[in-house]
């Protein structure tokens, strides 16, 4: 399987950055996980994700739509925070909202967007980690606003 990924990590189109694994991953694979799941990668959730649009959801919403709804999906968040950890007060309406929900909302369209504009999301964590050490070192522990 990571032979197939690295192939199509160098033939992506313009709709999606993933192959087709729908043949691969059957219907049951969107149930519910046991509490005792086994934890995915973040180049397992690409496909995944990929996967579940593919079954389930059709196919892709433009990228402007998918930027958009992450947005709305980061106020729902920050409404929680707002609520929770912030001075505002829950309404009935907030109770709907719940913490791991919101975040994981975010994560699907964060992934939707990765896939379909041909980012390799654990290639860019492990970049994106490198950079901030780099630049980062002793930025931090010389900060005196950070000393307890």
């Amino acid at each position: 399987m990571e032979r197939d990924l690295l192939f199509f990590l160098f033939s992506t189109s313009s709709t999606t950055f993933w192959p087709d694994f729908t043949d691969r991953l059957p219907m049951n694979e969107f149930k519910l996980p046991a509490e005792d799941a086994q934890e995915l990668t973040l180049r397992e959730l690409q496909i995944k994700v990929d996967s579940w649009i593919k079954e389930v959801g059709v196919r892709y919403f433009s990228e402007l739509t998918n930027l958009a709804m992450l947005v709305e999906e980061v106020g729902e968040l920050s409404r929680i925070f707002a609520r929770t950890y912030g001075d505002q007060s829950f309404k009935k309406s907030d109770t709907a909202y719940s913490l791991p929900d919101e975040m994981a909302d975010i994560l699907f369209v964060l992934i939707c967007l990765a896939n379909q504009t041909g980012v390799d999301l654990t290639k860019a964590i492990h970049e994106n980690l490198a950079k901030k050490t780099a630049r980062d070192a002793e930025r931090h522990r010389n900060n005196p606003k950070l000393q307890s």
